[in-house]
């Protein structure tokens, strides 16, 4: 960073802190970061550790540093409740201010998505969205880091064959999903790999009233009988759907779901009987790693922290994911302030930030937050960086690492990811596309 970082003040209009929008501050003397939550409705459960991660990270480094190379993070939440018409009007009221949007929900990313060109808004959807969004040539204003839905989705295919996907021939794989687009986002990729690699695909979708409820689709899998059980769940479906499986006693080893599907306060309510289930994530919670430490010290111990310690909270997966999903953001805003040489990045230069983002092993342990999180990398073509995943493995307690690090068959997905950007282009033509981005 430059001089001019080093002998920054800090206005004592600044002493408002994170999570408090304020008045509008004189430019550079903040950076505002609001974020579409959800700490109300079906889903509330898992968004909830969620957002106080990412409240906790900016609330530490404002308490610890002051902020940001002296600027201070104004973090902001607006609460949609995971509906998708609610994150429109909380992406109209935030954007004026906004250096970032994180629409926290497939459904709103794909409604902000096609106003990306015009605002001129970064969008940061850290493992979620549309998958296709990893093309940067097309998708100039859209990030999904550190993977996406189909690397989690192709990563769970090699674990659950063996590393030989050639070995699913004549296997049946139920595919439990919320019927929501954040559920249906991985078919794509899943009807493709079914049709090369000769494995019985069995959809079965779960409405959102059904959520708590899932009688009729756990008498399903009983009658298709399916080798495996893939769960693209969220929220109270998670829930349902353990309660269910362990309940009818399907084998929890051949049960795996998504990185969303990983939450410890689901698996809590089974205990025991929940053992072997395993979830694919690009991130693992080290309580003991240094930037947890300093999480405790300047937030948690402080009491300026909104988690529930009496649950564990602090230790889970999800609280630390929140974390990293904030410290990828700030990532990027740093690079784009030492390369533009600014205090405070306006959008269009932390959109040059966020393909530019450097996480490997020697940055994650310089921050304190080494074996947290996948180590990536972004590039103008590549807004995913497609770090690859852990396979995680409830003991009956926690969930802990159970493989070393698994990396998505790019060479299956990258070609379907093309095509899908380019019919998406075309659909809402006149698309820019970046002509310039070669690499």
């Amino acid at each position: 960073m430059k001089a001019l970082f080093k002998t920054a003040i800090l206005s004592s209009a600044l002493a408002l802190g994170v999570g408090l929008a304020g008045p509008v501050a004189a430019q550079d003397d903040s950076i505002y970061i609001p974020n579409l939550a959800y700490r109300t409705g079906p889903f509330a459960s898992t968004g909830t550790p969620l957002m106080n991660g990412q409240r906790d990270y900016i609330m530490m480094l404002n308490e610890r540093d002051g902020g940001l190379n002296g600027v201070k993070l104004q973090y902001d939440e607006c609460e949609t409740g995971y509906n998708t018409e609610k994150g429109m009007e909380c992406y109209e009221k935030t954007k004026a201010r906004a250096v970032v949007t994180q629409p926290w929900s497939t459904g709103i990313t794909l409604q902000v998505l096609p106003k990306s060109n015009v605002d001129k808004i970064p969008i940061l959807a850290a493992g979620y969205g549309f998958s296709p969004m990893s093309d940067g040539k097309v998708f100039q204003w859209a990030y999904n880091p550190p993977s996406s839905y189909w690397d989690g989705a192709s990563m769970i295919l090699q674990n659950i064959s063996g590393g030989d996907l050639a070995s699913l021939k004549g296997k049946k794989i139920a595919f439990l999903h919320l019927d929501h687009p954040f559920g249906k986002e991985p078919l794509p990729l899943l009807e493709a790999m079914a049709k090369k690699h000769g494995f019985t695909l069995v959809p079965i979708p779960v409405g959102l009233t059904e959520m708590q409820n899932q009688s009729a689709q756990w008498l399903q899998i009983r009658r298709e009988r399916p080798d495996f059980v893939i769960m693209w769940g969220w929220g109270a479906m998670n829930a349902g759907a353990i309660t269910e499986a362990v309940k009818t006693k399907y084998p929890m080893n051949q049960f795996v779901g998504v990185w969303w599907s990983g939450h410890d306060g689901d698996m809590k309510l089974v205990g025991d009987a929940g053992k072997g289930y395993r979830s694919i994530s690009w991130s693992v919670p080290n309580s003991e790693s240094g930037l947890m430490q300093d999480i405790k010290k300047y937030v948690v111990d402080a009491g300026k922290s909104q988690i529930n310690q009496g649950e564990g909270e602090f230790d889970s997966v999800f609280y630390q994911r929140g974390l990293m999903i904030s410290l990828m953001l700030v990532e990027g805003i740093k690079v784009a302030q030492d390369h533009f040489d600014v205090r405070a990045p306006n959008p269009e230069q932390l959109r040059w930030g966020l393909e530019n983002i450097k996480l490997d092993e020697a940055r994650l342990k310089e921050l304190g937050a080494d074996g947290m999180l996948v180590p990536f990398s972004t590039s103008c073509s590549n807004h995913t960086g497609h770090g690859g995943g852990w396979i995680l493995e409830w003991d009956g307690a926690k969930f802990v690492k159970a493989s070393d690090l698994l990396q998505p068959d790019r060479a299956e997905i990258e070609p379907l990811e093309l095509e899908k950007a380019k019919e998406y282009a075309d659909a809402n033509a006149p698309w820019p596309v970046n002509e310039e981005c070669k690499m």
